[in-house]
């Protein structure tokens, strides 16, 4: 899987509500210069298009197809919510406690959301990320994503 740098790790967040958790998965993939800030609106509609929540407490906000002028590189951002996001209708379904924000350049990203998805289809290691202290620890887990 693509390097997780310790900057693209947030720990501990909290968000009053979804869109603000999407948008700062995307800040963070700007700051790292992997995408214009365009691609954060992008992250947004993607999410009303067609949630971005995976089940097992995580997300994977990410760009439309129409979005891909906006990526420079690959990257991704991985943010700690132990209190949870909801992606939902209501305030009971849908809890995202980790979000995995993605670029990628041409179809990497697809790459990429595969290797997280089965990474994730184990709640136990969705449950580590959640439990996670440092951001060590995060890359450690996800470097053996492969």
């Amino acid at each position: 899987m693509m390097e997780l740098k310790p900057e693209m790790i947030l720990l501990d967040q909290e968000f009053a509500n979804k869109e603000a958790a999407i948008r700062a998965s995307g800040q963070l993939l700007v700051d790292a210069g992997c995408v214009e800030a365009g691609y954060i609106d992008a992250m947004i509609e993607r999410n009303e298009l067609v949630s971005v929540y995976m089940g097992n407490f995580i997300a994977i906000p990410h760009g439309t197809d129409e979005a891909k002028r906006y990526v420079k590189k690959s990257g991704i951002s991985v943010i700690q919510v132990p209190t949870g996001v909801h992606f939902g209708k209501d305030d009971t379904d849908d809890v995202a406690m980790v979000l995995f924000g993605i670029a990628g350049i041409e179809n990497e990203h697809l790459d990429i959301l595969q290797k997280i998805a089965i990474f994730c289809s184990d709640v136990e290691n969705v449950v580590k990320l959640a439990d996670v202290k440092t951001k060590e620890e995060v890359m450690g887990y996800l470097q053996e994503v492969e």
